[in-house]
């Protein structure tokens, strides 16, 4: 598992070829692979790979690859190439003979052709290892074919996007990069930090990302020929070295200029039978000996105590202290493979795929060690062709209309090329941000991911052997260890989330509400969204796109377990919860108040910031709660977010004026706590005062179905809270120990009834109440029922503990109050 959805098999007297996909929309490369005996499952485990790799993005994953079956004895290398291009194009065309095509909207079956599958023209193909050049290849064939997509039929040709030049997919691993410092109180773009890295400046990914700071202090590095060493490099000419050599047309490690080394530093042939290392080289690498193999050379560097291991380059180089070489697959590299346990590195940026086994990242993470998964970190690359096929839909329907000519077209997506990088890096961004949340809550979600995990394999969507998830002995075992689930762990777990909210509400009728066109316009470009804006909604991939915006905003905002939390909380279907979700969001307006979190980068601690997204994440798990309950199904997004918004509006900025002076106290305490961590007093105040807009939607609902103003309603509401203590009740409530997930549900009950009480008694009383203060004519009327309250919450407030059964006996006296016994 995931099993793919469809396989297509090519053979001829001289290839075979497998395509794999998880789904009908799917993407993923072709490669030229070199295991004859077992290709078919080399592209299976990549197809995997691919499809969680593929969760940020529209398309699952997919994967292709074939084998040459003669590869030419004489002509050296042209020769193989060129039978390899051969083979591919067989592959291609095999690949079309099959598919159908789509023409002014409507489905043209291939000739011939017997389908037992439906209709299924959606084919796209990428260029992976050994098919680096073969895009327009691949295009080419297409137009021949008269295929619909065309040339984004393969991505990244000569009319695409070059994700070298554009270096998107070390800038997309570099937002990892950054995150894991700024949890540590560092800024890497604007302070010295020292790396080692696998790769050399010619690679796409390894010389993109030691471009990426000019404060890189790169001491060593090494690719398959040669060993670069750099003892104390001086980061400012250092920097513009490296720049100078990436841009060369072909360059190695010798090519770097050795005035430029610091003393004691050096570039080595890797087929040397030993290197005689300098003071400085011994000194910096804690090396005793006076001469080492190259070999060994490169042990001590993956082993290194630096700040950065940057992967840049093809090879698994890292594998768990309890994995055989074996286990990494990649023999080529046994010799100067390192285990997890001997890596002393801060902090792994997995720029390349593999440089890392699973196993071996779990186990760095256990012991401290900063890291995600490369599908996470790499993931902008695959992020880019995917918006560049989406695109090129987008405007060659603008060109068959003839409002755009084919060589206009060409120069818009020339055009797009910054702005679509800035889109694809923020959704690196906002994965990492929701890995990161997820981690610091620890142990706290552990129960919830795991009810998670077993949810997805009872519907046989995920074998957490494979994935390297914890078994039942050991998630017991962290529990009572109090050690959550690492990054790379959750890199798993998150992504599966996406793809099962996804397929979710791609099968329902959410992605037709045309609450989400602005959704889908914003998927696009700026220079597209208004010019084109009747195409976008009109395009071919349009419920899909939509289908994803709203998977990544929910999941990245509030994590993979938000979904089944509420589902079990109020056993509604994740498409309802999905619904509520957009409703908050947008009636609340959250996106402003979490752009001036995200604004605070490198300004404030991460852990401030943390702590300003967590009470965001209460008041949104509480407003979808309230909407769950209060709101019929299915949900209309738009009807609710009409009722809501203008009432929360109007309570946001007013809100300190309505509450009682003991509340105001509280909240100062709140916001004098954020800006004593650097946030900006008006973002302070304003996430300060979200433990009161909880109430929010009570309280508009209450002034319209009272027909009384806002502001008395919520005065009286604030006021019924503090006579009644009822905030403390909840706060108790919350810290209620919760050793299994039934005492969480009732601990979240109990919360959810003295919220409910609440609402119910200011309802009553201004139902009682025509003239003077509700709350004082209420009280004189219940005085010694109300006394008799008092006294019971002025034992609680004596206890030493209290538990659930003290909490449901006051909820129970309040509900006698709120409905009038």
């Amino acid at each position: 598992l995931p099993r793919p959805m469809v396989e297509i098999f090519v053979h001829s007297a001289r290839m075979e070829g497998v395509h794999l996909r998880g789904g009908k929309v799917a993407r993923g490369g072709i490669r030229w692979s070199d295991r004859k005996e077992d290709f078919r499952t080399e592209i299976l485990g990549l197809m995997k790979a691919q499809m969680v790799k593929n969760s940020v993005i529209v398309p699952v994953g997919s994967k292709g690859g074939f084998t040459v079956k003669r590869p030419p004895v004489d002509g050296g290398r042209d020769a193989i190439m060129a039978e390899g291009i051969a083979c591919y194009r067989t592959f291609m065309s095999g690949l079309l003979d099959i598919t159908d095509n789509l023409k002014n909207g409507k489905i043209l079956p291939p000739k011939d052709v017997v389908r037992l599958d439906g209709d299924d023209p959606y084919l796209v193909v990428a260029a992976d290892k050994g098919t680096a050049t073969f895009s327009d290849i691949a295009n080419g064939i297409a137009i021949d074919y008269g295929f619909w997509l065309g040339d984004a039929f393969a991505s990244g040709g000569s009319v695409g996007y070059d994700h070298k030049k554009m270096g998107i997919t070390a800038r997309g691993a570099w937002e990892s990069v950054k995150r894991h410092f700024r949890e540590v109180g560092k800024d890497i773009q604007n302070e010295d930090f020292i790396c080692v890295g696998v790769g050399d400046m010619s690679g796409d990914v390894f010389g993109n990302g030691m471009i990426l700071s000019r404060h890189t202090k790169l001491i060593g590095a090494f690719n398959h020929m040669h060993i670069f060493v750099d003892p104390d490099p001086d980061p400012s000419t250092s920097f513009k070295e490296r720049v100078r050599m990436f841009n060369l047309p072909r360059s190695s490690w010798t090519d770097y200029n050795a005035k430029v080394l610091s003393k004691g530093g050096g570039i080595y042939d890797r087929k040397a039978k030993s290197i005689a290392l300098s003071a400085e080289a011994r000194a910096r690498f804690a090396i005793t000996k006076a001469t080492v193999t190259p070999n060994e050379l490169i042990k001590v560097m993956l082993q290194a105590e630096v700040e950065l291991l940057w992967f840049g380059g093809i090879g698994t180089y890292m594998k768990a202290s309890f994995e055989t070489h074996a286990d990494a697959d990649d023999r080529s590299n046994d010799a100067v493979r390192v285990s997890a346990n001997e890596v002393r590195a801060k902090v792994i940026g997995e720029g390349a795929n593999l440089g890392v086994t699973q196993r071996a990242r779990i186990e760095y993470a256990l012991r401290g060690g900063r890291l995600n998964a490369d599908s996470i970190d790499n993931s902008a690359g695959v992020d880019t062709s995917d918006h560049e096929v989406n695109i090129k839909i987008l405007l060659d329907a603008v060109v068959a209309k003839k409002k755009l000519s084919y060589a206009q077209r060409n120069v818009q997506l020339a055009k797009l090329t910054d702005e679509l990088a800035l889109l694809v890096l923020r959704d690196n961004y906002m994965q990492t941000q929701a890995i990161m949340l997820s981690q610091a809550k620890s142990v706290a979600l552990l129960d919830l991911q795991q009810r998670f995990v077993r949810m997805l394999e009872r519907a046989g969507r995920l074998d957490r052997v494979i994935e390297h998830l914890p078994d039942d002995e050991t998630w017991a075992e962290r529990a009572r260890d109090r050690v959550g689930l690492t990054r790379p762990e959750i890199a798993i777990v998150m992504p599966y989330s996406k793809m099962w909210l996804y397929d979710t509400l791609l099968a329902s009728d959410l992605p037709d509400d045309p609450l989400f066109e602005n959704d889908l316009v914003n998927y696009f470009p700026t220079a597209l969204r208004t010019k084109y804006r009747k195409e976008i909604l009109a395009h071919q991939l349009r419920r899909e796109i939509i289908a994803t915006v709203v998977t990544n905003s929910m999941i990245n905002r509030v994590g993979g377990t938000f979904g089944i939390n509420l589902m079990e909380k109020t056993g509604v279907t994740p498409v309802e919860v999905a619904r509520a979700y957009i409703v908050v969001r947008d009636a609340f307006n959250l996106r402003a108040i979490w752009s001036a979190i995200e604004a605070l980068d490198a300004k404030v601690h991460a852990d401030v910031q943390i702590k300003l997204f967590y009470d965001i994440e209460q008041l949104i798990e509480r407003a979808t709660l309230w909407v769950l309950r209060n709101v019929a199904a299915p949900i209309d997004i738009g009807k609710t977010i009409a009722e809501l918004k203008p009432g929360i509006s109007q309570l946001t900025p007013s809100i300190d004026k309505l509450i009682p002076k003991e509340v105001t106290e509280h909240i100062e305490f709140r916001i004098k706590r954020y800006t004593d961590g650097g946030v900006p007093a008006p973002l302070a105040r304003q996430i300060a005062f979200t433990i009161l807009m909880i109430s929010a939607p009570d309280i508009v609902r209450a002034a319209a179905q009272s027909k009384r103003p806002l502001a008395d309603v919520a005065r009286l509401y604030f006021q019924i809270g503090e006579t009644f203590r009822l905030g403390w009740l909840r706060y108790n409530a919350e810290k209620l120990p919760a050793d299994n997930h039934w005492q969480k549900l009732a601990a979240a009950a109990v919360i959810e009834e003295l919220y409910a009480h609440q609402k119910n008694l200011a309802l009553r009383m201004m139902r009682g109440s025509i003239t003077g203060d509700p709350l004082e004519r209420w009280t004189k009327a219940n005085a010694s029922s109300l006394e008799q309250m008092k006294q019971m919450l002025t034992e609680l407030s004596a206890a030493d503990l209290v538990d659930l059964s003290m909490l449901a006996v006051a909820s129970r006296h309040l509900s006698a109050f709120s409905a009038g016994e």
